[in-house]
């Protein structure tokens, strides 16, 4: 499938859809024995029937190739004082100081979190500079009450 559309000013474009606020989630999943994951904001339930969860990752994730390669992977939904968390699996050094639990679907689980989505990988389409991933959901869970950690023009941010 072929997109055209107008061309929009790439950073007016960022400014703009930053004013939406998004939660914050690491998308992690068990490669070779080893972690992998990654920070990510564009993710949100697709479909109640069947259960479907979608996430974005951009065209030059180092990580997603990872992930794909895996199959499967988990969403964990990071509470506000989870920060760190978030940072490391955003830059290079990914799990170190991270705690992680296995999953049902063998992918890590990240104690601390709000909620845990558990998925087999069931399809990955062109989305622009980014890949739309829609995941078939196997398990989840929620059991921390506390606030989100989320993301507003361009900066991390809780509800307080």
């Amino acid at each position: 499938m072929t997109i055209t559309a107008p061309e929009v000013n790439p950073d007016e474009m960022r400014r703009v859809l930053g004013t939406f606020a998004s939660g914050v989630v690491a998308v992690t999943a068990l490669l070779d024995g080893a972690p992998v994951g990654m920070a990510c904001q564009s993710f949100c339930s697709l479909s109640l029937e069947p259960a479907l969860v979608t996430f974005c990752p951009g065209n030059g994730s180092s990580s997603w190739p990872k992930i794909r390669a895996a199959g499967r992977f988990a969403v964990s939904v990071l509470a506000a004082d989870q920060l760190e968390v978030c940072q490391s699996l955003a830059g290079p050094r990914k799990f170190d100081g991270v705690e992680w639990v296995e999953g049902a679907n063998g992918s890590p689980l990240l104690p601390g979190a709000l909620a845990w989505i558990e998925a087999d990988l069931a399809t990955e389409l062109p989305g622009g500079d980014h890949s739309i991933v829609i995941g078939a959901v196997t398990a989840l869970t929620a059991e921390r009450d506390a606030d989100p950690l989320l993301f507003f023009r361009g900066s991390f941010e809780s509800i307080a």
